[in-house]
């Protein structure tokens, strides 16, 4: 399974906005720098996790991003929500007059792992990452925040 590279960027610049100072933001130019993508990339994630309502856009001289939503409240499971939508990883395309789809054991047995990967991104919040965030991470984020 994977995920694509938006949902990469997005829970990366998630853990980044969780380490800046409360009230800072952070330019879409910086957050690109550390990822090392492009910003105009970059900025079409943000708008999906502003239109989530876990970030805010700021605009003006000390504009950027920021965190409205409390990033112990933000699992990973939401933040890859946000970006690849709720729709499952598997559905089975097998239909026939000897196979019926909604009751496809091959499919149960998927959703099933599904099921239980989305627990575990449950319980991973941005919080619990940002925790972990090395100092000189942070001391590269502070410096680019606002």
């Amino acid at each position: 399974m994977k995920f694509s590279k938006a949902t990469n960027y997005a829970l990366h610049s998630m853990v980044f906005l969780a380490v800046i100072p409360s009230g800072k933001t952070i330019g879409v130019k910086s957050l690109a720098e550390v990822q090392k993508v492009s910003p105009t990339y970059l900025s079409k994630v943000l708008t999906n996790l502003v239109k989530a309502g876990f970030v805010e856009s700021v605009t003006g001289v000390n504009g950027g991003y920021k965190l409205i939503k409390d990033p112990k409240e933000i699992t990973f499971l939401d933040v890859i929500q946000a970006i690849e939508g709720k729709a499952s990883f598997f559905q089975c395309g097998l239909e026939n007059n000897i196979h019926d789809r909604r009751n496809c054991m091959i499919e149960n047995v998927m959703n099933e792992a599904e099921q239980k990967m989305e627990e575990h991104l449950t319980l991973n919040t941005v919080a619990g990452v940002a925790e972990k965030v090395n100092n000189d991470m942070i001391t590269r984020i502070h410096t680019a925040a606002n």
